[in-house]
């Protein structure tokens, strides 16, 4: 299965919180790659943390337009804690946000 790797250090630095770049990220990677049912991957090697509204800016959009392949093509890697916590509680917000 075909697989695109987006290197978020080389794209929003080491510390992502750039909305800008990640919309950028949304449209010219993500999008596509849901569209054309191709794994994902969000690379966060290098990047020591993230802003929430840089990760909900980054997986809102796809996460409502595509909520039963989101999570299965769209893969987080190398995450440090702190950006963990950012993308659960952002995952966790559009969660109980589609339910209502």
């Amino acid at each position: 299965m075909e697989q695109v790797v987006v290197g978020l250090r080389k794209e929003a630095g080491e510390f992502a919180e750039n909305k800008d770049i990640a919309r950028d990220i949304r449209i010219q990677k993500i999008f596509p790659a849901l569209q054309s049912g191709t794994t994902l991957v969000l690379d966060f090697s290098g990047v020591s943390g993230a802003t929430q509204s840089f990760v909900h800016a980054l997986i809102a959009a796809p996460v409502r337009a595509f909520p039963d392949q989101f999570y299965d093509l769209v893969l987080f890697k190398s995450c440090t804690q702190a950006v963990k916590e950012i993308v659960t509680t952002v995952s966790d917000y559009l969660d109980e946000s589609m339910e209502g």
